[in-house]
């Protein structure tokens, strides 16, 4: 009986360690043949659909992307708008969720649903421009930060999280003579690392793709996030745009797929290179938030 026991738990160990390595598959290959494609020639490019190891390395594509001076400045404006709305958004973030936490807030229950409210419906792209517009931010760089600065669904998380702390600590805090406040900054948030770092990646990772706000909201082309940037090359490249002003004359456009993929590699990277530093607190976080709320 001990044996079959046995036997079926190893079964079951290695049918699940081959899906587990099947579906890891699925989901690596795809962005290996992105990675590598990007640094292949355009012979290969027209005679394999499918590109693993190129059997020549060029740096074409990449050298196209970065003969415009822009590329650079607009990869500080991501920096900066990812950078200062991450900020932001966790600032706000923490300090309404922890306020709707509160047993003894007037109320909770009625802001709460409109915070759940927002999650169902929005006001729409119109309403929204006219609002930016109002406020005066429109062609300005707080344009692509203040509109998303809250998103409801990470704050159900966040709160989630602060209403699992245990409540002894904000009792002894109150005890010792601490405000509100200084229970929210001293207490409840150095306990509340994991799930900070996870809606921290979450708001950094919306920051860095804006597109769509950058192209409603700001008309001065210096102004353009690198998503922006990096789709105008593409567009140059595939000959949509006939303005190529911006690149060296002396160099030969690369084809056009080779470009995509580079493009996609660019835009992707920084997020590749921050994750790993992130990935105990983000699955912590979102597991402890999601759960347990």
């Amino acid at each position: 009986m001990v044996q079959d026991k046995t036997l079926l738990n190893r079964l079951f160990d290695f049918f699940n360690i081959f899906f587990l390595i099947l579906i890891a598959l699925v989901t690596f290959l795809p962005l290996m043949h992105v990675i590598m494609a990007s640094f292949a020639t355009v012979e290969e490019i027209a005679r394999k659909p499918f590109i693993l190891i190129p059997t020549e390395f060029t740096l074409d594509a990449y050298r196209y992307i970065l003969s415009t001076s822009a590329i650079f400045r607009s990869l500080s404006v991501s920096v900066g708008v990812t950078f200062i709305g991450t900020l932001m958004s966790m600032f706000v973030t923490c300090l309404m969720a922890y306020g709707l936490t509160r047993r003894d807030l007037d109320g909770r229950r009625f802001f709460m649903f409109l915070v759940v409210f927002t999650l169902l419906f929005n006001g729409g792209l119109i309403p929204t421009f006219l609002v930016v517009k109002a406020m005066g931010l429109v062609d300005s760089y707080f344009s692509l930060i203040i509109p998303t600065m809250i998103n409801a669904f990470n704050l159900i998380i966040m709160r989630s999280f602060f209403m699992n702390l245990p409540e002894g600590l904000e009792e002894s805090a109150k005890i010792d003579g601490c405000n509100d406040l200084g229970i929210l900054f001293r207490i409840v948030i150095p306990l509340s690392m994991p799930a900070i770092a996870t809606i921290s990646l979450f708001y950094a990772v919306n920051y860095w793709n804006t597109y769509f706000n950058a192209i409603i909201f700001l008309n001065d082309a210096n102004k353009w996030p690198i998503q922006v940037l990096l789709r105008q090359i593409v567009l140059v490249a595939s000959a949509f745009s006939a303005d190529t002003s911006d690149f060296g004359s002396d160099f030969v456009k690369p084809p056009d797929q080779t470009i995509k993929m580079a493009v996609i590699v660019v835009s992707t990277l920084p997020i590749l290179v921050v994750y790993p530093f992130l990935q105990k607190y983000f699955a912590k976080g979102a597991l402890v938030g999601s759960v347990k709320g």
